[in-house]
């Protein structure tokens, strides 16, 4: 029986490391001009989010590579109509808006779940829709070029980097004394 590329170890790695990086520079780039901590300290949502000053919130990139973990293994499931084909990053990433986005199985904020069951102003929610489109969509591409060009040793090493400041940065940020 021959090997098919890409093996499960490839696939779970390198999907632990496109989606932490993608997931923190786009909750970076939101966090500064989404403004959040004033959006989330609105009453309204502080009742459904933490405050951005919560230090489960500065954790909250050291947990990621749990989902790219758990996310890795459904890809490697998937990985004919993902990453054999020409398109399979727009495939992937259809798949994530409408499975992990629009539609999944709890009243998330965003979602047609939260929509109607959820008591959260609708603006605030369509307001949080292009951050994770977007990171969605860079996810999908980024780790679909990266497991179809597993010769691009620098993009290996450009994101091993990005990846250990990721985990870093958070890291000793939660080893600064907070205000009381």
């Amino acid at each position: 029986m021959q090997t098919q590329r890409p093996s499960l170890l490839e696939v779970i790695l390198k999907t632990i490391v496109s989606h932490t990086v993608t997931y923190f520079l786009l909750g970076i780039f939101s966090y500064v001009f989404l403004d959040y901590t004033a959006r989330f300290s609105d009453p309204v949502i502080a009742q459904y989010f933490r405050p951005t000053t919560d230090p489960l919130v500065t954790a909250g990139p050291l947990f990621q590579p749990i989902r790219g973990l758990i996310l890795g293994a459904i890809l490697f499931l998937l990985r004919e109509p993902f990453f054999h084909r020409k398109y399979g990053w727009l495939s992937l990433w259809a798949t994530l808006v409408v499975i992990g986005i629009l539609s999944p199985y709890v009243g998330a904020p965003g979602s047609l779940e939260g929509l109607i069951y959820s008591k959260v102003p609708y603006s605030f929610q369509i307001t949080l829709l292009p951050e994770v489109i977007l990171q969605t969509l860079l996810f999908s591409a980024l780790v679909f070029y990266w497991v179809n060009h597993p010769e691009k040793k620098w993009l290996t090493w450009v994101l091993a980097i990005c990846f250990f400041l990721v985990l870093i940065l958070p890291a000793l940020g939660l080893l600064v004394p907070r205000p009381v």
